[in-house]
C-alpha cells in the first residue's frame, strides 16, 4: 500500500483526491470550446468543486496529440480571470501549463499547484520558479510536444523506461533547488504512449513500480484514447471520448485502491463516488460514520 502524502497548500482528505478539469481552450480533445468563455469556465469549475472535486486544474493550452502551441499572451488571457476567481472563492486551483511565466502569474493569482506536462523540459525556468515559490508541482513523463510526441513512443520496456526517465527528471529538478516534498509524479498516460501498443495499460498495471519512487502519483486517464480503443464497436470504431466516462470511473476506483494520490477527471461526481468506495474498500470500513466516509467530498 502506497503511503499517503501531504502537499503544501493542498487538501488532505486521507484518500485519493479528485482533480477536475477546466480546459479554457477551443481545441482540447474532449471538451474543447465548451468552457472557452471565462464566465462559463468559472461556473464549470465551481460546479466541479460542488460535485466533489478537491482540486480544479485550469489549462489554457491544448496538449492533445497534434495540437499546436499558443502564445504566452494568449495562454495568460485565457487562464487569468478563471484562476483568479476560482481561487478567490476558495477553490484549490492547479494551473496546467508548461510555461514558467504563466505558472508564476497563476500562483500569484492564487493557484496552489503547477501541473507541468513537460516535467520542466519545455521551459528551463520552471524548476527555478517552483523552487522559489514553494508551490506543489506535478512532474509528468514527457518526450516532446504534442505535434510529434507519438513518433517518440518507442520503448523496449515502457514501464522501466518511464520509471527511469521520471526518476532522472526528479533528480534534475531537485538539483535545481526544488524540494522533493513539492513533487507529484505522473506517468503521462497518452503522452508519447501508443494506445495500439498497450503502453498505457502496462503503466497502469505496474503503478506499484512508480510508488517506489517515493512521491505521490497523479493518474490522468479520463476519456483518453486508450479507453475508447478498449471499448471499440464490433467494427473496431473507437468509442467516442464522452462515452468513456463509465470506464473512467472504473479506472479511478482501481487507481485509488492501488494508492494513487489523485486522479484527473472531466466528470467529478461519479469519480468522487469512486474514490469514496475505494477508501472504504482499502480501510475495511474504518472511519465510516453511519455509512458515510468522513470528508469524502471536496467542494467549497
Amino acid at each position: 500500500m502506497a503511503p499517503m502524502h501531504r502537499l503544501p497548500g493542498l487538501p488532505d482528505r486521507g484518500r485519493c483526491l479528485v482533480m477536475g478539469v477546466v480546459n479554457v481552450t477551443p481545441d482540447s480533445f474532449s471538451d474543447g470550446g465548451s468552457w472557452f468563455d471565462p464566465k462559463e469556465a468559472i461556473e464549470h469549475g465551481l460546479r466541479l468543486a460542488e460535485d466533489g472535486a478537491d482540486i480544479i486544474d485550469v489549462g489554457g493550452e491544448s496538449t492533445q496529440p497534434g495540437a499546436q502551441r499558443v502564445s504566452r499572451d494568449e495562454e495568460l488571457r485565457r487562464i487569468g480571470p478563471v484562476v483568479r476567481e476560482l481561487a478567490r472563492q476558495g477553490v484549490a486551483v492547479s494551473i496546467d501549463t508548461m510555461r514558467a511565466e504563466v505558472a508564476e502569474y497563476a500562483v500569484e493569482a492564487g493557484a496552489r499547484l503547477v501541473n507541468d506536462v513537460s516535467g520542466g523540459l519545455a521551459d528551463p525556468s520552471m524548476a527555478r520558479l517552483v523552487a522559489k515559490t514553494g508551490v506543489a508541482y506535478v512532474l509528468m513523463h514527457w518526450r516532446g510536444h504534442s505535434h510529434d510526441m507519438q513518433s517518440r513512443a518507442v520503448y523496449a520496456d515502457v514501464v522501466q523506461e518511464v520509471h527511469d526517465e521520471l526518476r532522472q527528471r526528479m533528480e534534475t529538478i531537485v538539483d535545481e533547488g526544488v524540494d522533493p516534498g513539492q513533487i507529484v509524479l505522473d506517468p503521462g498516460l497518452g503522452f508519447a504512449k501508443r494506445p495500439d501498443r498497450g503502453h498505457n495499460w502496462a503503466l497502469l498495471a505496474h503503478i506499484d513500480r512508480f510508488n517506489e519512487l517515493g512521491r505521490p502519483l497523479l493518474i490522468a486517464g479520463s476519456r483518453k484514447r486508450f479507453l475508447g480503443r478498449l471499448l471499440a464497436d464490433t467494427d473496431s470504431t473507437p468509442r467516442d471520448y464522452t462515452d468513456c466516462d463509465d470506464a473512467t470511473v472504473a479506472l479511478t476506483a482501481l487507481c485509488a485502491d492501488r494508492g494513487a494520490w489523485a486522479v484527473r477527471v472531466h466528470d467529478a461526481r461519479p469519480n468522487a463516488d469512486a474514490v469514496r468506495v475505494a477508501a472504504a474498500w482499502r480501510s475495511g470500513g474504518a472511519g465510516l460514520d453511519e455509512g458515510r466516509a468522513v470528508d469524502i467530498r471536496g467542494g467549497l
